[in-house]
């Protein structure tokens, strides 16, 4: 979303379409290929989220917009989770909730708990840092929604900073633990999109980012075609000859106009 269809603010909100953003969507649904418009944050639900796309322009439905919470749902379920100690706010444990996991909003009452789930955070405070830490040491693996430190914003420097990033780090020093990602650049999360787009496992399907870390990397990793635009906070150089291969996209372009030309010449 950020960097690659639009460019909000660093509070996650007031969307606007980059170019060739809408034009590229409406040409995927006149064609009729699915896909799923996936945000690393949680500021917001995906429906809201959603809901914002449209007021930019992008025709996109509910259904068609997820969070890390959207594939952590999934994941938590999946590994037998009942119980979840949440540091965010109900964007971040909705989706969770609505899967049916029980959902306790940190500082909690002490536990036991299942997991921990870490989201978008500003509200965090030392009691919070406190009961996540004594729930790790109780042996809740730590889960979260993203863990790199910034995202695509409009401003001078291009960034936001990830709240989970900075918990993340503190939980770490503190007890050793390392956080399972459930956002970008997880394969988790690209089989979720699979299945909510309703392919097989195996189909081939196309990513496309501003991140070399979140999205080139989770295409790659996960064997999808990885296509890369410096609508972001990266520019080309950033995208080659990076330390680790699974960074490098298959396709780099300037922006998804240049997608949307490749496409309606049928490339």
């Amino acid at each position: 979303m950020d960097g690659t269809l639009v460019l909000g603010d660093k509070a996650s909100a007031g969307q606007k379409a980059l170019p060739g953003a809408v034009e590229t969507l409406a040409l995927l649904r006149e064609r009729g290929v699915p896909y799923q418009l996936f945000t690393n944050g949680t500021a917001r639900t995906p429906d809201w989220y959603a809901n914002a796309m449209r007021e930019a322009g992008l025709d996109v439905r509910d259904e068609e917009f997820m969070t890390p919470s959207t594939a952590a749902a999934h994941y938590l379920k999946e590994q037998g989770a009942k119980r979840i100690l949440v540091l965010g706010k109900e964007p971040v444990w909705k989706p969770l909730a609505d899967l049916g996991l029980e959902v306790v909003e940190s500082p909690g009452d002490g536990g036991p708990y299942d997991a921990i789930y870490v989201g978008w955070f500003r509200e965090f405070t030392f009691p919070d840092l406190e009961a996540a830490t004594h729930a790790i040491w109780a042996g809740a693996p730590l889960t979260t929604a993203s863990d790199v430190p910034f995202f695509a914003a409009a401003g001078a420097d291009k960034r936001g900073i990830g709240t989970s990033f900075a918990i993340n780090a503190m939980l770490k020093a503190l007890t050793g633990a390392e956080p399972h990602v459930l956002g970008k650049p997880s394969t988790d999360a690209l089989a979720v999109a699979k299945s909510r787009m309703g392919l097989a496992p195996d189909a081939k399907i196309v990513v496309v980012g501003d991140d070399p870390q979140l999205e080139p990397k989770m295409a790659n990793m996960g064997g999808a075609y990885s296509v890369a635009v410096t609508t972001g906070i990266y520019g080309a150089d950033d995208f080659k000859g990076r330390e680790d291969p699974q960074e490098e996209p298959e396709l780099l372009l300037s922006g998804v106009d240049k997608l949307y030309e490749l496409l309606r010449e049928g490339a």
